[in-house]
C-alpha cells in the first residue's frame, strides 16, 4: 500500500532534518507524498517542495498551527492552502508577531536559569534569518542538555513565555475561516495531548469540543497518530465517522529531536497512512 505522512517538521521550526533533506528521506522510507507542517511557519515550504519533486515524492505545503480554543492550546495542522492569500497573510503577520516576539527577553530568562546563551550565539542558529523562540531552541539542542527537544520547552522556553505574558495564541474562531478562505483544509492534530484536548475529563467534553470545533471550520482531525493508544484511535475513529470529518494521519517526525519516531511509520512500524487520505485533502482543497 502507499504510504504518506501529513505530519512532519523540519529544522525551520523544532525538526533537525532542513526541508530538502525531509523529501530525500521520504524517499527513502518508500513514502509516496508528504506535508511539511512546521509550528507556526512556513518558510521552509518551498525548499521542500523543489526537493520533493526532484525525488519525485508528491508534496502539500501546510503548517501547524497553535490556537487558543476554550481555554486549552491546541495544534491543527492545515494544508493546502494559499500562503499569497490577503486574509492569510495577514494572520500569519501576526502569527509571526507573536513567535518572534521578545526573543532577546526569553534569552534573559534562560541564561538567568544558568545556560550559557547569548543573543549572537543564537543568531548563528536562525533559518534564513529568523530570530524566533525555534532559533533559540536549536541553539539549546547544541548544547546537548537532554536527548530530545521536548525538555529544552518544558524546563527553559516555555516557562519563559509564561512568565512574560506571552503565552497566547491566535484563536480557533480567528483561524479556522481564514484557512478555508485561502483555500486550505485543516485536521485537529494528536486530540489525546495536553496541546489538544487531553486536559478535558472525559470523551464526551472532548466530543463537544471537537463539535463545536468542526461548527468553527475544522474539516477532520488525525485518525492514526504514533502514540495513540488503542481506545485513542477508536474514538478518533467513531468521531470521524459520526461527523464526517477528514481523516488525516501523520507521524509528527521530528528527527533526531524525537527519538523513536520514523518519518511515514511512525513507532516500531506502527502505523501506515493510506494515500487515499491525501487524495481527500486534494480533493477538498480543490472545492
Amino acid at each position: 500500500m502507499k504510504k504518506i505522512d501529513l505530519h512532519v517538521h523540519s529544522l525551520v521550526s523544532d525538526g533537525s532534518f532542513t526541508p530538502g533533506e525531509l523529501a530525500v528521506h521520504a524517499k527513502e522510507q518508500g513514502i509516496s507524498a508528504f506535508a511539511l507542517t512546521d509550528h507556526d511557519v512556513m518558510a521552509g515550504c518551498a525548499e521542500a517542495a523543489e526537493a520533493a519533486n526532484a525525488a519525485g515524492v508528491e508534496f502539500i505545503n501546510g503548517m501547524e498551527m497553535t490556537m487558543d480554543f476554550q481555554g486549552l492550546k491546541i495544534h491543527v495542522v492545515c494544508l493546502g492552502f494559499d500562503a499569497n492569500h490577503s486574509a492569510f497573510q495577514s494572520m500569519y503577520k501576526k502569527i509571526r508577531a507573536i513567535k518572534e516576539g521578545r526573543i532577546e527577553d526569553i534569552i534573559e530568562f534562560v541564561r538567568r536559569k544558568g545556560v550559557d546563551i547569548s543573543l549572537e550565539k543564537v543568531q548563528e542558529f536562525t533559518y534564513k534569518g529568523l530570530l524566533d523562540r525555534y532559533a533559540v531552541m536549536r541553539y539549546l539542542v547544541s548544547l546537548h542538555l537532554y536527548d530530545r527537544a521536548q525538555p529544552l520547552w518544558d524546563n527553559y522556553l516555555d516557562p519563559a513565555v509564561v512568565e512574560l505574558g506571552l503565552n497566547y495564541n491566535i484563536t480557533a474562531e480567528e483561524a479556522l475561516p481564514i484557512i478555508h478562505e485561502a483555500g486550505g483544509v485543516t485536521s485537529l492534530a494528536h486530540f489525546h495531548k495536553n496541546i489538544g484536548l487531553g486536559k478535558l475529563d472525559s470523551r464526551q467534553q472532548q466530543e463537544q469540543a471537537i463539535v463545536e470545533l468542526h461548527r468553527l471550520g475544522l474539516d477532520g482531525m488525525e485518525r492514526f497518530y504514533p502514540n495513540y493508544s488503542a481506545e485513542d484511535a477508536e474514538f478518533a475513529a467513531q468521531m470521524i465517522a459520526k461527523y464526517d470529518l477528514m481523516p488525516t494521519g501523520g507521524t509528527d517526525f521530528h528527527g533526531t529531536n524525537r527519538p523513536g519516531i520514523e518519518m511515514g511509520s511512525g513507532m516500531n512500524g506502527n502505523m501506515v497512512v493510506p494515500y487515499a487520505f491525501f487524495s481527500g485533502v486534494k480533493e477538498r482543497c480543490a472545492k
